[in-house]
Order: structure tokens, then C-alpha cells, then sequence
């Protein structure tokens, strides 16, 4: 028996499920609620960190960026809706084919993208522009699930199966490092790293291409000069408070105003023209400052939450043999965990400035779109896993399944079986 739910409302009120007991509901409540006070959090610290800058600059529209950071939101639920109504073996069919356009696209945006602050990241469609990174992190996490699933034998027993993903990243982080985009490239590669691990791989295969991409970091920091500049900026960010250190001085003076409690909502100096990009990747010094170590204690909380929620939901699928499903949701669980913790130590000093918004907080449609539907992904495994529970869902059926055994092994058999 299978049951797949057509509309959002009938994911959501479980409508037709006669099984199930009254009131019983098919998506993680903690989960949703979670991200509904990140995004909540993120509307207030976006209008306070916006308001003085959009006044100045877009002649006195003091809610410039609020209004587009809420039709951000309408367009990323919409989208995050039709996502839900997906089953995951969708996914997992097309996940090759997402890679592949995700690759093009970074081709792409190197020869026709738009420069923003010698950036070249974004691709304009029409009056609509998007940031292709944000959208290669998801298709590099739904790809590299579903090769953890076709090759598990592989990678567990054979350097070749380890060694593959491997070159596609190589790829990828060279096109990104094009752009340039150092902070993208740190994420994917942390986030691919944590699932191949969780895939089986060998701890030495770790060891060895830690050290080379130790090497390969060092030689990419002493490439270009504005890498080393940043690397020497965050040693002693004072020696230049008013040169290549402004932005990090400025953001840990927020810090320091902050203190314990804050200086109060919409009462932060640093965000009057003191600190760049108030409302966007530092958006975390603004709420530092504003609420205190009370604010930063909670959103770092609600991140812990939404980190362990999703390892819950990728166990509950590995449980229920339904391999994909948990590779997925330990992926979005990493990237979205180690994009926080990367974004909040930028702004806290303990980490080189890198371009990276804070998940769900920051202004940015793109990234709000992309997680949005990475959420929505989860909330869609989680749906799936209740299903399976309750005899609505076959759990083969929920999947593509492939066969573990290495070549090898199968010669082996087949050798026998003459004998």
C-alpha cells in the first residue's frame, strides 16, 4: 500500500489516512518550527540592519530591503511547496542530471555573469538575477547521496570509489575559485567530505587528502594577493582598523558592544555606515550587538536544533533501509550547519572573511530560496519515513535500490556457482 501526497494540504493535515490514529501529523513539527523563528529573526534583524542604509540609499525608502526580503519569502515558500508534493526517488533519479546542469552553469556564469564587487556570481534572467553557488551546493548534496547509495560497496572497500567524487569536486571548486568564490567552495567541500565519511570511506583516505588540501589551500592563500590579505587581516585585523582590517574591526567593535544583553532592538551604532554588508553576511555582528550573547546563545541553539533534527530524520531512513533518503538529509544537516558556524566565526574574528550568508537570517533571495527548499527536502524524507512506519509506503518502493556488491565479489560468485 502507498499513499503520496498531490497537494501541500494534504501533506500537511495527512488527508485520506485512514490509518493513522486522530491528530497524528506527517512532518516534523520541532523541525518546521525551528526555521520558522530563523526566518522570524531574520525579518526583524534585516529591517533593523537595513533601514538606515536603504534610507540613504534609495532616497529615503527606509524598507527597501524588508519588501524584497518578503517577496524573497512568498517566492521561497511557494517553491518549497511544490518541492514537498516531490517524493524523494524523484530526486534521486534526476540527481546526475542536476550536477551536470549545475557544472554548466558554472561555466556559464564565468563568460555571461554579472560582476559585483569583482565577483563574477550571478546569472541575470530577465529583471531576476541568481547566484548559480547556491544553487551547485544543493545539487552537489542530491548527487553525491545518490552516489553513496550506487557505490557503497565500492567506497568502502576500493580508493577508486573514494577517488571519484573527488575529481567532480576538483572540478567544481575550480570553477568556483574562477569566480571567485572561496566561501561556497569551503562549504561544498566540508559538506562532501562529512557524507563520504558517513558513506564508509577509509579514515587514511581522510588523512591523505587532508594534507593535500592543506597543501592545495596554502598554495591557493599565497595565489592571489587579496587571499593573503585577508589571511594577514584576520591574524591581527588592528594592524590596519581603517584599511583591509575595517570590516572585522568593525564587526567585533559590535561584538563588544553587545555584551551580555544587547544594546536593544534597532539600537546598534555599527550598522549607521560603521560596518559593510550590515544586512547580509554580517548580519550576525548587527544581532551581536543588538541582542547581546543572549541572541547569539539562541541562534546558535535554534542551529543545533535544526542540525540534530536532521540527523534524527537521515537515522530514522537508515533504519528503514531507505539509504538515499538518509545520505540526503545528513547532507542538507551538514551544509547548512557548517554554513552557520562558518558565517557566525567570519563575523566573530575565529575565521577568515568569506562570502557566505547566515542561513535563513541574512538578506539574500537566492540563498533563502535554496535553503527553503533544502528544508522543504527534509520535511518531504521525514514525511516519507512516517509513511513507511505506518505500513502507508513500501520502502522499496520509495527508492531506487542498487545492487552493493564490488565487481569482485560478483566474480567470486560466478566462480563458484561453476564450480
Amino acid at each position: 500500500m502507498s499513499f503520496q501526497a498531490s497537494t501541500i494540504g494534504e501533506f500537511v493535515s495527512g488527508k485520506n489516512l485512514a490509518t493513522l490514529s486522530h491528530g497524528q501529523v506527517l512532518f516534523d513539527k520541532t523541525l518546521l518550527s525551528v526555521v520558522v523563528v530563523l526566518i522570524a529573526i531574520g525579518m526583524i534583524m534585516v529591517t533593523s540592519s537595513s533601514m538606515y542604509y536603504a534610507q540613504n540609499t534609495f532616497n529615503g525608502h527606509s524598507f527597501h530591503f524588508i519588501n524584497r526580503h518578503i517577496i524573497y519569502l512568498v517566492i521561497s515558500f511557494c517553491v518549497a511547496a511544490l518541492v514537498l508534493t516531490q517524493p524523494i526517488i524523484r530526486w534521486q533519479k534526476y540527481g546526475p542530471y542536476l550536477l551536470v546542469a549545475g557544472i554548466v552553469l558554472l561555466i556559464v556564469v564565468l563568460f555571461a555573469g554579472k560582476t559585483v564587487n569583482g565577483s563574477r556570481r550571478w546569472l541575470g534572467v530577465g529583471p531576476l538575477t541568481f547566484q548559480v553557488s547556491e544553487v551547485v551546493k544543493l545539487f552537489v548534496v542530491v548527487y553525491l547521496a545518490g552516489y553513496l547509495v550506487r557505490r557503497t560497496d565500492e567506497i568502502q572497500n576500493q580508493f577508486a570509489g573514494f577517488f571519484k567524487p573527488l575529481m567532480l569536486l576538483a572540478l567544481i571548486s575550480f570553477l568556483l575559485l574562477k569566480e571567485p568564490d572561496f566561501g561556497a567552495t569551503v562549504v561544498i567541500l566540508s559538506t562532501s567530505m562529512a557524507m563520504l565519511f558517513l558513506g564508509g570511506a577509509k579514515l587514511w583516505q581522510f588523512i591523505g587528502l587532508g594534507i593535500a588540501v592543506s597543501a592545495t589551500l596554502v598554495g591557493l592563500v599565497f595565489s592571489e594577493d587579496y587571499r593573503l590579505k585577508r589571511i594577514l587581516v584576520f591574524l591581527d585585523p588592528w594592524k590596519e582598523p581603517f584599511g583591509d582590517g575595517y570590516q572585522l574591526t568593525q564587526s567585533l567593535i559590535a561584538y563588544g558592544r553587545g555584551n551580555i544583553f544587547g544594546e536593544g532592538l534597532g539600537n546598534s551604532l555599527q550598522k549607521l555606515s560603521y560596518l559593510p554588508e550590515a544586512h547580509t553576511d554580517f548580519i550576525f555582528a548587527v544581532l551581536a550587538e543588538e541582542q547581546g550573547l543572549i541572541g547569539v546563545f539562541i541562534v546558535l541553539l535554534l542551529f543545533f536544533i535544526l542540525f540534530y533534527r536532521s540527523m534524527n530524520i537521515g537515522r530514522t531512513a537508515l533504519m528503514q533501509q531507505r539509504s538515499y533518503s538518509a545520505y540526503l538529509a545528513y547532507g542538507i544537516g551538514f551544509w547548512l550547519t557548517f554554513q552557520a558556524l562558518i558565517n557566525i566565526g567570519v563575523t566573530s574574528g575565529a575565521l577568515p572573511t568569506k562570502g557566505l550568508t547566515l542561513p535563513f537570517v541574512s538578506y539574500g533571495g537566492n540563498s533563502l530560496l535554496i535553503c527553503s527548499m533544502a528544508i522543504a527536502l527534509l520535511l518531504r524524507i521525514d514525511y516519507e519515513n512516517r509513511l513507511v512506519a505506518n505500513n502507508l509506503l513500501n520502502a522499496e518502493d520509495s527508492e531506487i535500490k542498487y545492487s552493493s556488491e564490488s565487481n569482485e565479489k560478483k566474480i567470486v560468485k560466478m566462480k563458484k556457482r561453476k564450480q
